[in-house]
């Protein structure tokens, strides 16, 4: 008799890894496209920390507000849709089954065998059968919000940390290229990374990343200096 053969999927990574790729590249971009902003309209380097200290606990506070709400909204809804079926269930149990059996038929199962399948999956656990293959709802799909609250904050100010390190160790006069610079490095190796761990093509997540934060750090530059040299 063979071993049971297990497999490990990538997919149920996604709750965290979406929130952990997220907030640790909008912590690097944001954080460093404002210290750039202020480095470009100010040479004092107090100021450049001051804001970029503000931009962590700010940003870490938006994201993980941001998320809980939006994840929780998520979760609501699939709570009602949870309830509605366990209703359903409970007052018309063979109505649910041929609407099961219905939803294998779609799926290229002989009708006989259909119905055979949805039995036995209802007879083991219905609401469980039907969570699944009626809505759409799995383990590593479910909503976190507490999860993803935490996951977003954490890694913002994670991400975040790097410009500020960044703007201390370097010279006050080339604090907004080591920043851009050091951003832009920061940023590629997490592309790289979150594609990774995705077990995605590294390259084009990189570039990607690397592009946008090029672009944002560029934009916040030329209106720093604008409203530097206005002000």
């Amino acid at each position: 008799m063979h071993p049971l053969h297990r497999e490990s999927h990538l997919i149920q990574r996604i709750g965290w890894l979406r929130a952990a790729v997220l907030g640790a590249n909008d912590g690097i971009i944001s954080t460093a496209s404002l210290m750039v902003g202020v480095a470009s309209a100010s040479t004092s380097a107090s100021e450049v920390l001051v804001a970029g200290i503000a931009g962590l606990v700010a940003g870490a506070m938006s994201m993980a507000a941001g998320e809980y709400v939006s994840v929780s909204s998520q979760a609501d809804t699939e709570n009602a849709d949870l309830a509605r079926e366990r209703k359903e269930l409970a007052e018309q149990p063979q109505e649910e089954l041929e609407e099961l059996t219905q939803i294998y038929v779609t799926r290229g199962v002989e009708p006989a065998l259909a119905r055979q399948v949805a039995t036995q999956m209802m007879a083991k656990d219905a609401f469980q059968a039907h969570a699944r293959d009626e809505l759409g709802l799995s383990e590593h799909v479910v909503a976190r919000p507490i999860q993803a609250a935490l996951t977003s904050a954490v890694t913002f100010a994670a991400g975040a940390a790097l410009p500020l390190l960044i703007a201390i160790a370097a010279p006050p006069k080339g604090t907004a290229l080591a920043i851009s610079g050091g951003s832009l490095v920061g940023l590629a190796i997490l592309g790289a990374l979150g594609a990774q761990a995705g077990g995605a093509s590294v390259i084009k997540p990189t570039i990607r990343v690397t592009f946008w934060g090029a672009f944002a750090m560029a934009a916040t530059a030329v209106i720093g200096s604008l409203v530097g040299h206005a002000v």
